[in-house]
């Protein structure tokens, strides 16, 4: 996973930083996959699209209150399509989920708010996250992940935006990959139904 991050070629400057910091505590921490690091951990993330490139799936993640991508901690995984695979159909109960390419297709190092998880107090601390494209069929059906979502959604990427509540993600995070998404979409590179499995 690092060679991947290291290979991987930031696409503006929030990248570029957040890779750096990322090699860094990744080069000085041999726990960073697992969140007994309570100060970072990597963790790995999904935007999950159809095929058609025209909508994205989002769940409403009960912690942070809000519509979000699916995702979650490595737990010592250091496979981390793996892991944006795994919390995807946890998340959502899709099984045949699927990566529209191997390739990172984004980085980012995310600020979790000191919150409540099953009773005990985790502190506030860094999540070192690695986002994949991932594609679903629309019409499976859904599921919540009681303890962790109450819904489950189908959005246009421009809905998606709308339905999120936290500002700095809408901004930084979701707005960059729908563009990078269209991008790919114009480019012929991962478009529609041309899928590099």
């Amino acid at each position: 996973m690092l060679k991947k991050i290291e290979a991987y070629l930031p696409k503006n400057e929030q990248e570029e930083m957040d890779r750096a910091l990322m090699l860094d505590f990744l080069r000085r921490h041999d726990d960073a996959y697992l969140r007994t690091n309570r100060l970072a951990h990597m963790t790995a993330s999904a935007w999950v699209t159809d095929r058609t490139r025209s909508r994205v799936l989002m769940v409403y993640h009960n912690i942070y209150d809000s519509w979000s991508w699916c995702g979650g901690h490595a737990d010592g995984e250091r496979d981390l399509l793996q892991v944006a695979l795994r919390e995807c159909r946890e998340e959502t109960g899709l099984e045949d989920v699927r990566p529209v390419t191997e390739d990172i297709f984004s980085l980012e190092c995310l600020t979790v708010d000191g919150h409540e998880k099953r009773g005990a107090y985790v502190s506030s601390h860094l999540h070192l996250n690695v986002t994949y494209l991932l594609e679903a069929d629309s019409t499976a059906e859904l599921h919540i992940c009681e303890g962790e979502n109450s819904g489950v959604r189908w959005f246009t990427p421009e809905e998606a935006l709308r339905a999120s509540t936290e500002p700095w993600f809408v901004r930084r995070i979701y707005s960059k990959l729908n563009d990078r998404l269209r991008e790919l979409c114009r480019s012929g590179g991962w478009g529609a139904g041309n899928n590099e499995r």
